[in-house]
């Protein structure tokens, strides 16, 4: 009998759950849903032996995790490529049509929140992952759970995945951000950090106090269900009781998404959560599957984002601080403001020249923007609203933090701190090492670093590779356990196999970012070849230009710098390439510039393939230049190349030169 009735209680709540959170019109009052909870809260408890993670209870949180799980997912969560004027959205429409013909498009609001992905199996939640780096994310699902309006049971019984955004509702962020002035806590900045910080909870009742929701737009099975068009996909979803955007738009031209994308703008401060786009996509899935995918991107769909919001406020101060390579960024400090939902108190200002040439001075009234709606900057001063108490700045000539003078190299706007010892520089600089594209040590953050660095235990690059021995030193740091030091160590032994072009990368030379650390290390293939080189050997390879070299050469002529690559290989850090095997051909020795939309293949497939041809890919068209290979909508660079005589090759010419190399 309490079986039976357990179930009736689970089956009524999550329907009035669905009424309440999902249609905005519920059935009973808050009262009588409040009585049948605390019912089924007993009868879970005197029957433990019927709990469901699934059940209306759970959605109050209570769950707490050690750590985070990672989950790889089936299908790739990959990012969009953006546009920023109805001129680019107009030539986005132009290149869909001229490849597919005529097109319908779905139009829907960009959610600024946390892309998320859900699995259900036998009409059940399984899981949530976050998007993490597209391929890999994590289980969150015991803080998904606590959503109010997200089914926990489907009536669809395949396996399903359904993507979407988690957010905070412009409600919810301000009562999170009143509490925490009440409490004399920080504040969040905005509702994405706020739902991104809520959802990577280990303790599942914090998430579920923060009021989050969400809206789902995607089901990556949608052609394998039978499903012609995503409009049919996203009925599908609503049938099965996920929320989807109302305010989602099919049009039939681009002339009228554009006129929806406008009527959004002029929504938008009126919508209970926040966007900072608009998502246009191709809607028949056929269509879609013509059109595919570059290595990052659909080329079915665009992100159109809004035009940078502008503020006006006073800049309070100005500081500098101190980069990985010693380079000093000065920044302002301003009067909070909102902008682009955000607050914002501080601003870029780039360099001692920016400073001078735009006259801004302390004191001033200054207009701020956000670049591509994330960095916010100073795009000017007005000096008309001067009232005598301004003051011009005076760039510092020591460095704030160790106080040794500052440089300021020929021919470059920035100042340096040259001070190797320097500890802004020491904590950047590890960080720097230890980051993805370097040499991928997990779980050595700047924040992780600064501990540990100020714990004494690691304050050169060479000793993460000693870390190992005060172990139970990290284990007392916040948020390491010893699964945490154990996942650590191991990410450390694990770096020591990278190939030379991660740990040059790693060192952060000047101007030696990844493209040149691989030009460099196929080149001179070892660590020790590259250190012996000489200033006319480095002078004669492509894409390294005068100043580089001799960058370079005084890099591996310092003292402590040879004595930190010695400790490396004695520790076991590789000091090789990977060999790269290059077949002769057309492109061997020369200069290649991709340029338009290619229709067989990414760009970085192409550029991957002719490295392997042995040529070098480069970004700009100038007359050492030797080949551009275009696709379709090509522009400046494919006319700068027939203005210089670089010969041009189309991309069917390409394949042909490639397949003459195959095998």
């Amino acid at each position: 009998m309490s079986e039976q009735r357990i179930a009736e209680l689970r089956k009524r709540l999550n329907q009035y759950n669905y009424e309440y959170h999902v249609l905005d019109h519920p059935t009973i009052s808050d009262a009588e849903y409040d009585q049948l909870l605390r019912e089924l809260i007993v009868l879970e408890q005197q029957h433990p032996e019927l709990f469901d993670p699934n059940s209306p209870t759970q959605r109050v949180g209570g769950q707490v995790l050690d750590e985070f799980t990672k989950i790889t997912h089936k299908r790739p969560m990959l990012s969009l490529g953006d546009v920023f004027s109805r001129e680019e959205l107009m030539e986005f429409g132009q290149r869909v049509e001229k490849e597919v013909g005529p097109v319908e498009y779905c139009v829907e609001c960009k959610i600024d929140g946390l892309a998320m992905s859900l699995t259900y199996q036998n009409g059940r939640f399984q899981f949530a992952a976050t998007r993490g780096d597209g391929v890999v994310g994590e289980d969150v699902s015991h803080n998904v759970r606590t959503i109010r309006s997200l089914p926990m049971e489907i009536d669809f019984l395949q396996e399903l995945e359904v993507r979407g955004e988690v957010y905070m509702p412009k409600a919810s962020f301000a009562a999170l951000n009143e509490k925490r002035r009440e409490k004399g806590e920080e504040e969040f900045a905005n509702p994405r950090n706020a739902a991104a910080g809520s959802i990577r909870q280990l303790d599942s009742r914090i998430a579920a106090s923060r009021g989050l929701d969400a809206l789902w737009y995607h089901v990556p099975q949608g052609l394998q269900l039978g499903h012609r068009q995503h409009w049919q996909s996203l009925q599908f979803l609503q049938q099965l009781g996920f929320r989807v955007n109302p305010l989602n738009r099919l049009c039939s031209s681009m002339t009228e998404v554009w006129q929806w994308i406008e009527e959004l703008a002029r929504m938008r401060p009126q919508l209970p959560y926040e966007i900072d786009g608009v998502v246009i996509k191709v809607n028949d899935y056929l269509q879609q599957q013509q059109l595919g995918f570059t290595a990052r991107t659909p080329r079915w769909a665009i992100a159109y984002k809004f035009p940078a919001e502008q503020a006006v406020t006073r800049l309070e101060n100005i500081f500098v601080t101190v980069g990985r390579t010693g380079k000093i960024t000065p920044n302002a400090q301003l009067t909070p403001v909102r902008l682009a939902g955000t607050r914002v108190a501080f601003a870029q200002l780039h360099d001692e020249d920016m400073i001078r040439e735009k006259d801004i001075r302390i004191g001033d009234q200054v207009i701020v923007h956000k670049a591509g709606d994330i960095i916010p900057e100073v795009v000017a001063s007005l000096p008309q609203q001067r009232d005598g108490s301004q003051v011009p700045y005076e760039f510092p000539k020591t460095c704030p933090v160790c106080g040794m003078p500052l440089v300021r190299y020929p021919d470059e706007a920035h100042h340096y701190c040259i001070n190797a010892d320097c500890p802004a520089r020491v904590v950047e600089s590890i960080a720097h090492f230890c980051s993805r594209d370097a040499m991928n040590i997990d779980g050595l953050g700047v924040k992780r670093v600064e501990l540990l660095h100020q714990l004494g235990i690691l304050n050169s690059v060479e000793q993460i590779y000693e870390l190992k021995h005060h172990a139970q030193r990290i284990i007392e740091v916040p948020k390491m356990g010893q699964k945490s030091v154990d996942n650590l160590l191991a990410a450390i032994e694990n770096s020591k196999q990278n190939s030379l072009e991660k740990l040059l990368y790693g060192l952060g030379i000047r101007q030696i970012g990844e493209k040149a650390a691989k030009i460099l290390a196929q080149h001179f293939m070892t660590m020790d070849n590259l250190m012996n080189a000489s200033l006319q050997q480095l002078q004669q390879i492509r894409d390294i230009g005068e100043i580089t070299a001799q960058i370079l050469l005084d890099f591996f002529q310092d003292e402590a710098n040879r004595h930190l690559i010695q400790a490396l290989a004695d520790h076991g850090v590789r000091m090789s390439c990977d060999q790269q095997t290059v077949r002769s051909s057309l492109f061997t020795g020369k200069t290649v510039v991709l340029t338009g939309t290619l229709a067989a293949m990414s760009r970085s497939q192409a550029q991957a393939l002719l490295e392997q041809l042995g040529a070098t890919v480069s970004g700009s068209v100038s007359g050492k230049t030797d080949y551009v290979i275009f696709g379709d909508n090509a522009g400046s660079k494919l006319s700068k190349a027939q203005s210089l005589g670089v010969t041009t090759m189309s991309e069917e010419a390409f394949l042909q030169e490639v397949n003459r190399h195959a095998g």
